[in-house]
């Protein structure tokens, strides 16, 4: 701005009469002048700028974090009211069927975020109460190995119970209802009082017996890095919450040898959770393949309790009812008054021999379990099912294709993640 003065008063002294060039020395004075003013005024106004976005009590804007890391100004974003499911029931609702799986010839590893509706944040379904009560019962039996909160998590944990249950009312009206201490849920019978201090039990615990999903929660401490320091981890199948509690966000991933982790993931990861804004919610999906029919625990990896479990222990090449379509939809959100980030996760179960009749699946299945990478294909235990499981796909997609199966229209029909 200051050159673009210097310049405009400059041309205007090149067209000055000869005869007039006596006056140029008192005319350059006032133009030096005047670029000092103008300059000193547009540093100023930046400057009020730049401190008025480190004021600013959102997480930063994309592609640059301005608050210090671990500290957080509670943000004034409202979650938008949810709007009621209508003819949700608990009996008749099927689960959505995620098949998020690709065509090969190549596994891409992503983070394969999208962004979610408000409304999408919490999936109810007819297996509710099959759910409901495998977390109850495995509340009660395994207790603080599954459900936990860290101190400095608690007002998190607290946020995300209380968010629940403005949620739920709103979106599930004639199964939740909304009271002046917490919530009822009138299938179950049940009511929570989230008021009461101390709470009846851990607010992770509370939150997970209203939801199908398990939760945790990543708390950034002052070194800028991401702890899992409150979990409701109750029907993972292959992790457990005693192995990742207080963990980095590295950490966990690296411990569980997450494939290409570090060279294709972690950079990114890293970079989304410190962007991450309470206004943008994300979703992913993953899928795995599973040897038993346990939603809870795969003991078929070893037992719950064992010291290390992998997938060395399972029994190769069980008969194909055994194997079942596990599908994990994770919804990612942060906090506005803790800053804590927020993932659900909801598991799909079904049986292989269920999804197979569906167009399209076991073809694409098939073809998304050979393009497995030497590391997915051990992280995902490839090496145990695979002989039984795509000769069973290969021919259910034969007995398709030649039922009249048209291939090139299955993106009209069925696109992925779907």
């Amino acid at each position: 701005m200051a050159m673009s003065v210097l310049e405009s008063l400059w041309g205007t002294i090149l067209s000055i009469p000869t005869k007039k060039v006596v006056n140029v020395s008192l005319i350059l004075s006032v133009c030096v002048w005047l670029v000092i003013l103008v300059s000193r005024k547009w540093a100023s106004s930046t400057a009020k700028a730049s401190s008025s976005d480190r004021d600013k009590p959102a997480a930063g804007v994309r592609g640059k974090v301005t608050r210090p890391p671990g500290e957080w100004t509670p943000s004034d974003f409202k979650r938008p009211t949810a709007t009621p499911y209508s003819g949700w029931d608990v009996h008749s609702t099927k689960p959505i069927p995620y098949r998020p799986f690709r065509y090969g010839p190549k596994y891409y590893i992503t983070l394969g975020l999208r962004s979610m509706k408000w409304d999408e944040w919490i999936e109810l379904d007819n297996h509710y109460l099959r759910y409901h009560a495998d977390k109850a019962r495995r509340i009660e039996e395994r207790g603080s190995k599954c459900c936990h909160t860290a101190p400095e998590a608690m007002d998190a944990a607290i946020e995300l119970l209380e968010e629940l249950c403005a949620y739920l009312p709103e979106r599930y009206p004639n199964m939740f209802t909304k009271t002046t201490t917490g919530i009822t849920n009138k299938v179950t019978n049940e009511t929570f009082n989230i008021t009461q201090r101390p709470l009846p039990e851990d607010p992770m615990a509370t939150a997970a017996r209203l939801v199908q999903d398990d939760l945790a929660l990543m708390i950034e401490r002052p070194d800028g890095q991401y702890y899992l320091l409150a979990g409701a981890i109750l029907l993972a199948g292959f992790w457990r919450l005693s192995d990742k509690f207080g963990m980095r966000l590295s950490e966990i991933h690296t411990s569980g040898d997450v494939p290409q982790f570090k060279s294709k993931l972690e950079k990114g990861m890293m970079n989304f959770f410190r962007r991450l804004r309470p206004e943008e919610p994300v979703l992913r999906n993953n899928y795995f393949i599973q040897v038993d029919d346990n939603l809870a625990w795969s003991e078929s990896i070893g037992s719950e309790d064992a010291e290390t479990v992998s997938w060395n222990t399972a029994e190769k090449n069980r008969a194909i009812e055994n194997h079942f379509f596990r599908s994990e939809r994770q919804s990612l959100r942060r906090l506005p008054r803790s800053g804590a980030v927020v993932f659900t996760i909801r598991t799909y179960f079904e049986p292989v021999t269920a999804i197979v009749e569906e167009p399209y699946v076991p073809g694409r299945l098939a073809d998304a379990v050979r393009s497995w990478g030497d590391d997915v294909s051990r992280y995902k235990g490839k090496e145990k099912y695979q002989d039984v499981l795509l000769e069973f796909l290969d021919e259910k997609h034969r007995v398709q294709v030649e039922g009249g199966l048209e291939i090139e229209k299955e993106d009209e029909v069925r696109r992925y993640p779907l």
